[in-house]
């Protein structure tokens, strides 16, 4: 067993652009505002990139692998979490993000809870996290007269940046941004405004659950933890993934878990991921799955990673 990193799967978008350049070099033509990257999902599934497995799709790995890939308590049946980049060189819609509940009943499918992480941000750039000054009337009201934007929580944000969206958080990403985005193995999204653009608008949906008394922290500012060679911020440990991140100067040792898979998210930097019997080059953008039974591995370099996990 080792680190398994997953071809791109890309996507172009009316708000994307060509960001991603500044550190892939496969980037297809257009206007490319997602990739995903470690995805098993219909509507991607990612394909081996590296080692013995290259070229095997990740269904086919969960068939063959079972627990020891996944985790003795995660499911084989559906992969838990979904990571991709996002680059918007315009805003995306305004959108929320149903529960499990309400995604079963009217989707089919899971909720989506979801984490942003920013890679990189021009000056001034900005999130919209949440509402403000209103309640489900005021702001069906405010839809419907094309006010909305005046009920909106609009911040500036810079890199390193971390947030956790909730379903039931009204949110969008602003121009200028590279998101890390962890989230629920869903694709499911309810807009609520889009700027005029010609898309189709979910405003029974969204305003059904939209919870107005939720609010988007930057949790970037949560406690560091210094140790010899690294520091550590536990960014969120949610009902369905935790997110933490190392800043590497040397190296960061680490053990896999039997019982969950993680996985390693290069936000800034390079390095080695090492093992017994592996070794893995890694670059800012890649990740990598960890899988539960590859035992001890070190990180080294100078870098700075994300490790994610289902709950």
């Amino acid at each position: 067993m080792y680190p398994i990193r997953f071809e791109n799967i890309y996507f172009e978008k009316i708000w994307g652009g060509r960001d991603f350049e500044d550190f892939r070099d496969n980037l297809p033509e257009g206007e490319i505002g997602e990739t995903w990257d470690v995805s098993c999902h219909e509507n991607g599934t990612g394909v081996v990139a590296n080692g013995e497995l290259k070229g095997k799709t990740f269904l086919e790995i969960i068939d063959d692998l079972g627990h020891d890939l996944v985790g003795t308590k995660v499911s084989t049946e559906k992969f838990p979490l979904l990571v991709k980049l996002i680059n918007s060189k315009e805003k995306l819609s305004v959108q929320v993000h149903p529960g499990d509940e309400y995604a079963k009943a009217h989707e089919n499918s899971l909720g989506k809870t979801e984490s942003w992480y920013v890679v990189d941000a021009k000056p001034g750039a900005k999130l919209i996290v949440g509402t403000k000054n209103c309640d489900k009337a005021t702001f069906a009201k405010a839809i419907e007269e094309g006010k909305s934007e005046d009920y909106l929580n609009i911040i500036e944000v810079k890199k390193g940046d971390f947030f956790l969206i909730n379903s039931g958080l009204v949110h969008a990403i602003c121009e200028g941004l590279v998101i890390a985005e962890i989230q629920q193995n869903s694709d499911i999204t309810y807009r609520v405004y889009d700027y005029g653009r010609p898309r189709e608008i979910h405003v029974e949906k969204s305003l059904d659950v939209i919870d107005f008394d939720l609010e988007a922290i930057n949790l970037s500012n949560n406690e560091v933890q210094e140790f010899n060679g690294f520091k550590k911020v536990e960014f969120c440990d949610s009902e369905y993934f935790g997110v933490e991140k190392f800043d590497i100067a040397t190296e960061w040792k680490d053990e896999s878990n039997k019982e969950k898979f993680f996985i390693l998210t290069c936000v800034e930097g390079a390095g080695v991921i090492g093992g017994e019997n592996f070794s893995e080059e890694i670059k800012k953008g890649d990740s990598f799955l960890i899988p539960a039974n590859l035992g001890k591995y070190t990180v080294k370099g100078k870098i700075e990673v994300l490790k994610s996990y289902p709950n």
